[in-house]
Formats: C-alpha cells, structure tokens, sequence
C-alpha cells in the first residue's frame, strides 16, 4: 500500500486528508458561486456555497386539520398558505445544492429534556392535550420524534439527501445538532421558512444571527396561525435588527443564472 496516498476525512469543507505520516488540515475552500439577491432594504451578493435553507416546523401537528393545533380550536389555514410557495422553491435549491434542513418539532418519547414550563405552554391546565398525549383524530403522540405528529406535511416532501433535525424548543439550536451540522458543512448564510413565522421560525433566526449567520427570511414561504400584526412585526424586526428578508420568486430568479 502507498502510504503517500492521502484520504479524505470528514465532511468538506471541514474535512482532512490523512496518511500514516500526515495530516492535511488545510480544508481546501468549497468553488464560491454568487448570486445577487433582492431583499426588502437592499441587494446582497452571496455565495450559494454557503448557503442552506432552514425549514422550519411545516408537519403535522401545525398545518394538519388533525394535527395538535387543530384539536386544540386553532384553525390551521393560515399555516397551510406556506407549503405551495415552498413547494416551487425547493426542487431550484436542491438543483444549486442547496441544503435543505427540516427542522420539525420531535421531542423524546420520555420528555425527559422538557421542563414543566415547556410543557406549560401545551397543556396550561394540566388536564388537555399535551405534549406526549395522544391526538384525538389518530392517537398520534403530540409533537413526539418518529411520530406522524411530527412528520412533514403533505404535500411537501423530504427527500433522502435532504437533512432532518428534531428541535425541542421554540429554537431549532437549543439541545440539538443544528449548529455542528451547519458548521461542519461550510454554511454561513442561512435562509429561513415555515411556521410560525412569529415564534420558532424568529427564535430560529434569531438565535442563528446572535451565533454569527448571516439570515434571510423567505416572507412567502413562511406563514403564521397568529394574527396578521405578529407577522407584519416579525417582518419588521427582522429587517430591522437580524437580517434581511426577501421571497422564494427573487431567490428562484437569482439562482436561475447559476451553470451547476
């Protein structure tokens, strides 16, 4: 065996080239591709080499008339309105290989990382229906990993090179992978869609700009059950302190003059 030959190691770009004698931990940078994106305060260029997209919460249990919402009196329609745009956009960033994360709400089936104000917010008295609980339509388990509760909705589809994260927090990067797996592969600039825009799809966005990514908010991809003046504020702090915010038509536009 040549031992000269070095082998790859690890993820690219975070990834080495080793022998028995040397370790190459160079990481060779990823070709940068750029594009000009429209946004709603100004033009970015980014490189699409960096970039993933961040699907957040578009299951079951948020835009299924059966889902937990729905048993619980929350008409789930609004939350509905972001799977068609989300559904043009998708097959153009797997074409740019673009990443695409679902980032679904899956918590243990044990809960045992789920403190009792956590479990609050689902079950304010104690005696409805949960987290963990059955649903009343098919006795899926609330909100619980593996589960059709937590499952993506149709008819939106997780393809097999498309990467799944269960969350356990209104923030996908608290107690979970998101942020190793962001990092490992490369990903600075991160694009942002799902429900609810005004809770865990901000928090999301929020705490990835306080960890250092660059954040856009996809406006038509993402959707609330909350009233019209949650989303209009979540559009305005967004562009005013986290990010940017633009839609899934400038993004396609943009990406449309890629050769990959």
């Amino acid at each position: 065996m040549d031992d000269s030959t070095l082998h790859p190691l690890g993820i690219p770009p975070n990834a080495w080239r080793v022998n028995a004698r040397l370790a190459d931990i160079s990481r060779p940078p990823l070709p940068a591709q750029l594009i000009h994106l429209a946004t709603e305060t100004k033009t970015l260029q980014l490189d699409v080499a960096k970039a993933a997209c961040l699907v957040v919460d578009m299951q079951n249990d948020f835009c299924h008339p059966q889902g937990w919402l729905a048993s619980i009196g929350v008409d789930v329609t609004p939350a509905q309105a972001a799977i068609a745009p989300l559904q043009r956009l998708l097959p153009h960033l797997r074409q740019a290989q673009i990443p695409i994360i679902w980032l679904n709400w899956g918590n243990r089936p044990d809960l045992l990382n789920i403190s009792a104000g956590l479990r609050h917010v689902y079950n304010p008295t104690g005696t409805g229906i949960g987290l963990g609980d059955p649903l009343p339509a098919n006795g899926s388990p609330v909100l619980t990993q593996g589960s059709w509760a937590a499952a993506v909705v149709e008819p939106l589809v997780q393809h097999p090179a498309d990467i799944r994260v269960d969350k356990y927090r209104m923030s996908g990067f608290w107690d979970t992978p998101l942020d190793s797996i962001l990092r490992n592969l490369g990903k600075t600039t991160l694009l942002f869609a799902g429900v609810n825009i005004d809770q865990c799809v901000l928090v999301t966005l929020q705490d990835a700009n306080f960890l250092g990514y660059d954040c856009i908010l996809l406006r038509d991809c993402s959707a609330t059950t909350s009233p019209d003046f949650c989303f209009q504020a979540t559009i305005y702090n967004v562009n005013q302190c986290f990010g940017f915010v633009s839609t899934g038509p400038d993004l396609i536009e943009s990406l449309s003059v890629l050769t990959i």
